[in-house]
């Protein structure tokens, strides 16, 4: 059984499923449904997700290294273990001033 190549019913270590790539955003979704998303993030340093304002929830969890998260224009820093929901509707974006991993959930279910 696998979901978008990661197998189903089987233990898997996030940080390793997913590899940094010099001056780049890899993302590898693991899960997509009709009611959300889940995906790992490997983010250089140096590069930033672009601004956007999303209409659902998204939850952000810092697997490797230290992250900042601009939520309408406020700063939070996570660092490994740590984590956020990003309201739906608000301004958002990510930067990496150092690399790092994130797993990143979009629950989609109760905005319709």
């Amino acid at each position: 059984m696998q979901t978008l190549g990661i197998e189903k019913a089987r233990a898997h270590i996030l940080i390793e499923i997913i590899e940094y790539i010099p001056n780049s955003v890899v993302t590898k979704t693991i899960i997509r449904k009709t009611t959300g998303n889940v995906s790992v993030v490997a983010i250089d340093t140096g590069e930033t997700l672009a601004e956007k304002i999303s209409p659902f929830d998204t939850f952000i969890q810092i697997i490797d290294g230290n992250a900042e998260v601009i939520i309408d224009e406020k700063l939070n820093r996570l660092k490994t273990g740590e984590a956020i929901i990003i309201p739906a509707h608000t301004s958002n974006h990510v930067r990496a001033n150092e690399r790092f991993k994130m797993v990143a959930t979009v629950i989609k279910s109760g905005y319709e």
